[in-house]
């Protein structure tokens, strides 16, 4: 049975649920765009607006230097980094049918030439600053094209609409194994994922988006860059996360999208030097790609009146699977299903069908990805509520077996863990003692802010007294038996998610 989207009707208004609408590939929605938001500032970069209307005769002329005189969808990989070029180049290839397959920035040129053969792509679009690491491909294919976001063309090729089943771009992802692969996201999953951004947000239409996330990564391209359009709104392109809080302060903003930590960061600057840092329109903060603290919730929304959601998704959902409309009453929960999902839950395992999710990994063998009846294995340990609201509960390759046969799951402890407001995150581990047993071990990372103000003579001695009290309420399996309080962070992914100690 598909999830409905009906459980979010009631956030928000009658006219505002009735525009949302779904669209089977990026061209219809496109075209829905320029009807609808023709003169209206889509993108503002370097000092300079784009209206939908100018967007629109850019990739007109962009399309003329990519397209191909056969009738072969091709692959065209975007070697761009976050900015106006990135947007037309995106856009153009998606318009014309074909599938863009996005290269993240930081790729070296080895890395670059292997990408190009994996995935057989058949160009390449790049910015003028990318040039130098396109040597090796050169080198080893001089006859590999290439497209500079620079050059320019005469004439117009008119936007292609593909069939929904068509591919439409292909993300880097760690998938369920951890081993980086290219996920394959058809034109209908894509703009599932970008409509379900719309969903539990009372004023999503018209907005003001910053964006500091990577376009490369999922969260970024779909919910902030996709679902902004879509909805014809604003987005500011902060090119330097370094210049948010001052592009903060121009733009003003009504919708952020950001990681945990950004989100952590944002809010222990605004406390210190008040709630200008965010601006004075600031709405809503949509968090993701990491797990959300209920006490960044509890204090966005108290303090500084502004409503933080969270959600959960996977590179291989189009992003989003759930989002959290209720997260101040439900702070531990990721939220309610987003339509047009099949959902069943085996052994506390995940499994998803849906419109939004891919139809594959490129190039790699899927053994254990899929049940033997198509269902796509998460890999996450869930639970959900009699409202319907999901709860994370770990993750399979995170499960620790103790000697007694006893499974943890670490993420399910740390919950425990992080609830004291003075601690902001924490990992759970399997170590070694002295003595060579195998233990479960605890590491946290205070919040210096409200440590520095308790004023305590011993701040590591009371963090891991009262760690201690929470460790005596969990069942003697479950406890730790070491507790280090961190002076320094955790080392993280690109994505800003703790990176995870291997197991011992």
């Amino acid at each position: 049975m598909l999830t409905s989207r009906e459980p979010f009707a009631k956030y928000c208004s009658k006219e505002i649920f009735a525009k949302i609408k779904e669209y089977g590939t990026v061209s219809e929605m496109w075209t829905n765009c320029i009807k609808e938001y023709a003169d209206a500032v889509a993108i503002e970069d370097n000092g300079e607006k784009y209206t939908y209307a100018k967007i629109d005769e850019d990739i007109s002329y962009f399309r003329t230097l990519i397209k191909d005189d056969s009738d072969k969808k091709l692959r065209v990989g975007i070697y761009i980094r976050n900015s106006y070029d990135f947007v037309k180049a995106f856009l153009s290839v998606v318009t014309l049918g074909y599938c863009a397959v996005i290269l993240p920035p930081q790729l070296d040129a080895a890395t670059v030439f292997g990408c190009s053969m994996k995935f057989m792509l058949d160009k390449i679009l790049y910015a003028p600053d990318m040039e130098e690491n396109l040597s090796v491909l050169r080198s080893q294919r001089p006859d590999f094209v290439t497209v500079s976001t620079a050059d320019t063309a005469n004439e117009k090729t008119d936007i292609v609409i593909p069939d929904g089943k068509d591919a439409c771009v292909i993300m880097f992802t760690g998938g369920t194994t951890g081993r980086s692969k290219g996920a394959l996201l058809s034109n209908t999953a894509v703009m599932q994922g970008t409509v379900n951004g719309c969903y539990g947000v009372d004023t999503v239409f018209n907005q003001r988006y910053i964006l500091v996330l990577p376009l490369s990564h999922v969260f970024g391209l779909i919910r902030n860059l996709m679902t902004s359009l879509y909805t014809g709104s604003d987005l500011y392109i902060c090119r330097n996360n370094k210049d948010m809080f001052k592009d903060i302060a121009v733009f003003k903003p009504t919708i952020l999208v950001l990681v945990p930590a950004l989100a952590e960061m944002a809010l222990m600057l605004s406390k210190k030097f008040g709630r200008n840092m965010l601006g004075d329109s600031l709405k809503y903060i949509i968090a993701g790609a990491a797990a959300v603290s209920p006490y960044l919730i509890k204090e966005y929304e108290t303090e500084l009146h502004i409503k933080l959601l969270q959600g959960y998704g996977l590179t291989e959902s189009a992003n989003l699977v759930c989002g959290n409309p209720e997260s101040l009453r439900k702070p531990d929960s990721v939220g309610l299903l987003y339509p047009n999902q099949e959902v069943k839950i085996v052994d506390g395992e995940l499994l998803l069908k849906g419109k939004n999710m891919m139809d594959g990994y490129i190039g790699e063998d899927e053994a254990g990805v899929y049940t033997d009846d198509g269902w796509f294995r998460t890999g996450d340990l869930v639970r959900i509520d009699d409202e319907g609201f999901l709860y994370i509960t770990g993750r399979i390759k995170e499960i620790i077996v103790l000697s007694n046969g006893e499974n943890i799951s670490p993420a399910e402890l740390e919950v425990r863990f992080n609830r004291p407001d003075f601690i902001q995150d924490s990992q759970v581990f399997e170590d070694v003692a002295e003595n060579g047993a195998h233990i479960l071990a605890l590491e946290v990372v205070p919040r210096a802010a409200i440590i520095e103000k308790m004023g305590l003579s011993d701040p590591a001695g009371y963090i891991t007294a009262e760690l201690e009290k929470i460790n005596m309420t969990l069942e003697p399996y479950e406890r730790v038996q070491r507790i280090t309080v961190r002076t320094s962070d955790f080392e993280r992914t690109p994505s800003m998610k703790i990176k995870r100690y291997k197991k011992c």
